[in-house]
């Protein structure tokens, strides 16, 4: 279920031959959701509502005028529906079989415009022959339990092959097994899910695996599975195992016609794909195969020992981030005794809770750089993989055997290269694995080299964020040197930079988070806020850090405010429960008196995240401060840098022209 348009209801069909069982399936349904914001209709009887004399005039009618009242009912159900505030359940048909095998199809245009979802309930055709040779009350033709197999065949697979291609979402359920309570779920399922609810999710997801590691957490690895972690594509083995256990019906893969089809490999596609998941094995069968799978899957040696190695660093973590099935994965893991270190992020199945595309990935990757301030290194191997590559501190693609691996994958790169600036390495993995592209374009690196261990496990060196060369730097730093600036205009020139440096860098670094507020047309809506803003600190460094300090707090206004003229003016309650101090001086000259700051506040908080932000840095005050990287994480923001190392006096002094005091000296 891809976000839908807000002005697009939802309407889910549920569809299956006569017989088969809808009519007493939509009584249970209306009785047990009615009040849950669902609506629900009879096709034929809307149709007949259309028309003096119902349906017994609908059928007299020439086609194409039936055709015309179908697509005026299913209209009329969807605008109800959007009037109402409703998701609509349809019972209807997709085809109708004659005696002598004549096949018409009544679904229309306008359905396959309307509706966003389908559910074709199947069972036996002989439990169908026995139902409809049972009720006399209804005029059916006569059909042999054979004839009634190709109906529910043919209505099924086309129906399917209709959803795949006007972007529709199709689950298939058995009413031999499935019971009204299965198919509510399913229902609630679609009326609930969108894409932003699944990333929020997704990230929650990974906020839980982040706590739970600690926080001596500085650099993450990310990993696709497939292709990436072993040479086994384990959807096609999971589709292998199904074949075998579904004799006679000889499953043939069917993610193939999925992605082959006009969703390629969209969010709704791989929603779809769970679908699948969920028609083909049910709960039990499903954890089996996936232990079968898991079991034919070997790491590949250089990935293992990466994995291993990264277990006896506290500092470093591990996630595997998958399009495919969280379960396998997480098998897999756990039978290479790397469980404790290495978690999993991924779908499959609806109670999985999420749905994983590349999109995702990508998102989940920012997550951890904005949100947790991680260094990432990711791993991945094909187009889907991409987003993520592109995100990570450093990116590696991992490449195999060429008759195996992706064959879209060099033209992406290629793309990503040279248009979205993607800078990546490649790493060849197997002994069949040939270099993609050339050596110049991704060079290559070695999992076991040393050196490129060492890199990717250090504790991240922030780089100090300068933004000297913007246009709007240009701007704000004018009124700021301009001598004839002083007083109420250069504190509130100063003030300005302090406000755009938190929204152009701070925010940044930090990163933000979602929070509900109310629409000015009266409904809830989704705001965004500094990530953490209510245990942040702001700190003047008195007394020329002031008015920048307040442009910083006018940016983040639920943040403390709190002046120091010395680092003891910082007191450990002025910390605790924070998560963010933000140190805001106006010129920072040697760096000697930020440096104090720095220690001070780790000293009493030694997992609190610190930023320096200033309207101008020396260029010797910048090496200090990455020198002390090694010792105490932190991070600088900066207008501009500056090699002068002058030091203002009297006139020249920032703390004296923004106060007027310069005639004291």
């Amino acid at each position: 279920m891809a976000a839908e348009n807000k002005h697009r209801a939802k309407i889910i069909g549920i569809y299956g031959i006569p017989g088969v069982g809808k009519s007493h399936l939509m009584w249970e349904l209306e009785r047990s959701l009615g009040p849950e914001g669902f609506a629900f209709f009879e096709g034929s009887e809307t149709i007949g509502s259309l028309l003096t004399g119902g349906l017994e005039a609908f059928k007299q009618l020439p086609e194409a005028e039936k055709v015309t009242l179908r697509e005026h009912a299913i209209s009329s159900i969807a605008a109800q529906c959007i009037r109402d505030g409703k998701v609509g359940v349809v019972a209807g048909h997709y085809l109708f079989r004659s005696e002598d095998g004549v096949e018409t199809v009544v679904c229309t245009q306008a359905d396959l415009a309307t509706y966003t979802h389908f559910i074709y309930l199947h069972t036996s055709a002989q439990l169908i022959a026995a139902r409809r040779g049972g009720d006399p009350t209804r005029d059916r033709p006569s059909l042999s339990v054979h004839q009634l197999e190709l109906w529910q065949s043919r209505e099924k697979d086309e129906l399917r092959k209709a959803c795949y291609q006007n972007d529709i979402l199709f689950a298939a359920v058995s009413t031999n097994t499935a019971r009204t309570r299965d198919v509510s779920a399913l229902l609630r399922y679609f009326r609930d899910y969108d894409e932003t609810k699944n990333v929020a999710k997704a990230c929650q997801m990974l906020d839980q695996i982040v706590e739970v590691q600690g926080n001596q957490l500085k650099t993450m690895l990310v990993l696709d599975g497939d292709k990436t972690m072993a040479e086994e594509d384990t959807g096609a083995l999971f589709w292998s195992n199904v074949r075998r256990l579904s004799q006679p019906e000889r499953v043939e893969d069917p993610s193939k016609s999925l992605f082959g089809s006009r969703l390629g490999y969209s969010h709704k596609a791989f929603c779809q794909a769970t679908l699948l998941f969920e028609e083909w094995a049910k709960p039990v069968v499903f954890e089996s195969i996936c232990t079968k799978v898991a079991a034919q899957v070997t790491l590949y040696p250089e990935i293992a020992s990466l994995l291993k190695q990264a277990k006896a660093k506290p500092q470093v973590g591990a996630v595997v981030i998958t399009c495919g099935l969280r379960l396998i994965w997480e098998k897999v893991v756990a039978m290479a005794g790397l469980a404790d270190k290495v978690k999993v992020i991924g779908g499959g199945r609806i109670s999985d809770g999420i749905v994983v595309d590349a999109a995702v990935k990508g998102m989940l990757v920012d997550h951890m750089q904005r949100r947790h301030d991680l260094f990432v290194t990711a791993l991945g191997d094909s187009i889907l993989d991409l987003p993520m590559l592109s995100k990570a501190d450093k990116a590696i693609v991992v490449v195999g055997n060429p008759q195996t691996r992706s064959q879209s994958m060099d033209e992406g790169l290629a793309e990503w290269i040279n248009n979205k600036g993607l800078e990546a390495f490649q790493t060849l993995l197997g002994p069949n694995a040939t270099p993609r592209l050339d050596y110049k374009t991704l060079p290559r690196v070695h999992l076991s080299d040393p050196s490129f261990i060492d890199h990717i496990f250090s504790r991240r060196l922030a780089k100090a964020i300068i933004l000297t060369d913007t246009k709007a730097a240009k701007l704000l730093m004018t009124p700021m040197r301009d001598a004839l600036k002083s007083g109420p205009s250069l504190r509130a020139a100063h003030t300005m930079t302090g406000w755009y440096l938190a929204m152009n860098a701070v925010v940044d670094v930090i990163g933000v988070e979602e929070y509900q507020t109310r629409h000015v047309q009266d409904r809830n809506s989704s705001g965004y806020r500094l990530a953490q803003e209510k245990e942040t600190v702001i700190v003047a460094l008195m007394r020329g850090g002031e008015p920048m300090a307040l442009g910083v707090g006018d940016a983040f206004p639920l943040a403390s405010f709190l002046h120091a003229r010395e680092p003891e003016d910082i007191k450990a309650n002025h910390l605790s429960g924070m998560a963010t101090v933000i140190l805001v001086d106006s010129v920072i000259n040697s760096g000697k008196t930020a440096l104090q700051f720095i220690r001070h506040v780790h000293s009493m908080a030694p997992n609190i995240r610190i930023l320096v932000v200033a309207g101008v840095v020396q260029t010797e005050a910048v090496g200090r401060l990455d020198s002390l990287q090694k010792e105490i994480e932190h991070r600088l923001v900066a207008l501009r840098k500056s090699d002068n190392r002058y030091t203002g006096k009297g006139g020249t002094d920032t703390g004296n022209r923004l106060f007027n005091t310069t005639y004291l000296e």
